[in-house]
C-alpha cells in the first residue's frame, strides 16, 4: 500500500496556520465589534450642534445686525472651540407666543435641532394679554417643542430683558409697573419650564444691570450688540449642548 505520510505533513502545517490566525484575530483588541463602538464614540464626541432659536425681537437682535444677535454670538463661541454649529434663528420682531406657535414651531421637526432656546413674552404683555393667558400659551409652546422630538434637557428658556428702563418704555405705560410685570412674566416662564423638565437660564440680573447702564441699540428700546455678546458669553459658560 502506498504511504500517505508525505501528504499528511503539509496538511497539518496548513491547518495549524489557519488555527493560529484565528487565535490572533480573536485576541485583537480592535476586533470588528470593538472598532464599531469606538467609531460611534468618536462620532458622538464630535456631534454637530443644530441650534434653533425661537422667539421675538430680543432673539432676532432687533436694532443690531443679525450677526450680533446672541444666538449668532453663541454659535461663534462654540465654533471657536472646534464645534460644528448649524444655526437657524427664526425669531421675529413683534412676535407673541401665539405667533411663535403658528409660525416658528413648524420649523422644529424639519430642522431636527439638538439645542433650542425660547425667549418670548414681551409682546404678549404689550398686547395686554393676562398672565394666565401667557402661562397657558408658554405651556403649549414647551410641549410642542418636546413633541416635535427635542428632549427637554436640550431646551433652554430665557427671560425677557428689563425694557422698562428704556426711553421708549413710557409709551407702553408706567415704567415701574412694566418692570414689575416683566419680572412676573419671567417667573411664569421659569415655573413652566421647570414643570416641563426644561432648563431656565436666569439672565435677568445681567439684563437688569445692562438696562441700568443704558446698553441699548439706536432705537432706544432693544439691547445693544454688546448686551447680546454678554448674554452669549453667560450662556456659553452655563450651557454645554
Amino acid at each position: 500500500m502506498r504511504s500517505f505520510r508525505p501528504l499528511l505533513l503539509p496538511v497539518l502545517l496548513l491547518l495549524g496556520g489557519v488555527l493560529l490566525a484565528l487565535l490572533l484575530l480573536g485576541s485583537n483588541p480592535r476586533s470588528a465589534t470593538t472598532g464599531a463602538s469606538e467609531d460611534v464614540a468618536t462620532t458622538r464626541g464630535l456631534q454637530e450642534i443644530r441650534y434653533l432659536a425661537l422667539g421675538d425681537s430680543f432673539t432676532a437682535g432687533t436694532g443690531n445686525p443679525p450677526s450680533d444677535a446672541f444666538p449668532s454670538r453663541l454659535a461663534d463661541l462654540w465654533r471657536a472651540q472646534g464645534r460644528r454649529v448649524i444655526l437657524k434663528n427664526v425669531a421675529v420682531n413683534g412676535y407673541t407666543t401665539e405667533d411663535v406657535q403658528e409660525r416658528e414651531i413648524p420649523e422644529v421637526a424639519p430642522f431636527r435641532p439638538t439645542f433650542v432656546t425660547l425667549a418670548v413674552g414681551a409682546n404678549d404683555y404689550v398686547r395686554r394679554w393676562s398672565a394666565d393667558v401667557y402661562r397657558s400659551r408658554v405651556r403649549v409652546l414647551l410641549r410642542a417643542i418636546i413633541d416635535a422630538g427635542v428632549a427637554p434637557d436640550r431646551i433652554v428658556a430665557l427671560p425677557q430683558p428689563d425694557w422698562s428702563l428704556s426711553p421708549a418704555a413710557a409709551s407702553f405705560g408706567d415704567p415701574r409697573q412694566i418692570g414689575a410685570d416683566i419680572v412676573a412674566f419671567n417667573t411664569i416662564l421659569r415655573d413652566e419650564a421647570g414643570a416641563a423638565g426644561v432648563r431656565y437660564v436666569d439672565l435677568y440680573p445681567l439684563m437688569h444691570a445692562q438696562a441700568e447702564a443704558k446698553m441699548l441699540a439706536s432705537d432706544g428700546l432693544h439691547p445693544s450688540a454688546r448686551a447680546h455678546a454678554e448674554w452669549a458669553a453667560a450662556l456659553h459658560e452655563q450651557v454645554n449642548p
